[in-house]
């Protein structure tokens, strides 16, 4: 007993996540912090490492023990491509997949939270829309904005392929100059995110946890 206990907090530990039984067999991933990228954080910081992830995402599709997954997420953003990157794992998943923001879905966390089949948000939770940053040294020639352009087109369509959000209207809320004190963008409430067609429902853990139950359910038939 105090073997196996051991072995599901060493899971936590090293990758955010737990295996729970409720009749099916679920892996609950915890998505938190900034995400990692190719640069590593300070080790002050909460952060979620995108190559711990990249491996676990496929073992748990291609394992017969696991019957689907609960991705939650509270994320202030991060690295950009390797946001996209599990976004775009999780999104090509044939396993029932569900997503709960809780506390916040910021900045690359937004394609993250649409990954999945069906999305939740809790009413209190909050998700920030802005334009791709760059940090470091940026080269002012044409290339560079070209580039910028290329990768927010990228966002945006996984964005809108991936939830019921118009292409407009998602574009609108990454301009707006009001909202946000040092920046463009937008910040809302789970409400508006689901009103705006970005995440499907709101909800808590136990809807999201139903969802996913009757996901694995109808698989299985």
């Amino acid at each position: 007993m105090e073997e196996a206990e051991d072995k599901q907090l060493d899971t936590i530990i090293k990758s955010g996540g737990v295996v729970t039984d409720g009749g099916h067999s679920i892996h609950c991933l915890t998505v938190i912090g900034q995400i990692e990228g190719h640069y590593m954080l300070p080790t002050d910081q909460k952060a979620t490492k995108y190559e711990h992830l990249i491996p676990l995402l496929v073992s748990i599709e291609e394992s017969p023990d696991i019957d689907g997954l609960l991705m939650i997420l509270n994320t202030m953003g991060g690295d950009v491509e390797a946001g996209l990157a599990l976004a775009e794992m999780v999104a090509g998943m044939k396993k029932p997949t569900v997503s709960l923001v809780l506390g916040g879905g910021h900045s690359i966390g937004v394609p993250l939270a649409v990954s999945a089949k069906k999305s939740f948000i809790v009413p209190s939770a909050t998700m920030t829309i802005h334009p791709v940053r760059m940090s470091g040294t940026v080269i002012g020639v044409p290339q560079t904005y070209y580039y910028f352009e290329r990768m927010q087109d990228r966002i945006i369509r996984f964005i809108c392929d991936n939830s019921k959000v118009n292409e407009e209207c998602f574009r609108k809320m990454l301009l707006e100059t009001d909202q946000i004190a040092t920046d463009v963008g937008s910040l809302i409430e789970g409400k508006e995110a689901v009103e705006c067609g970005l995440i499907d429902s709101l909800g808590s853990l136990g809807d999201a946890l139903r969802e996913l139950h009757r996901q694995i359910d109808e698989a299985g038939k």
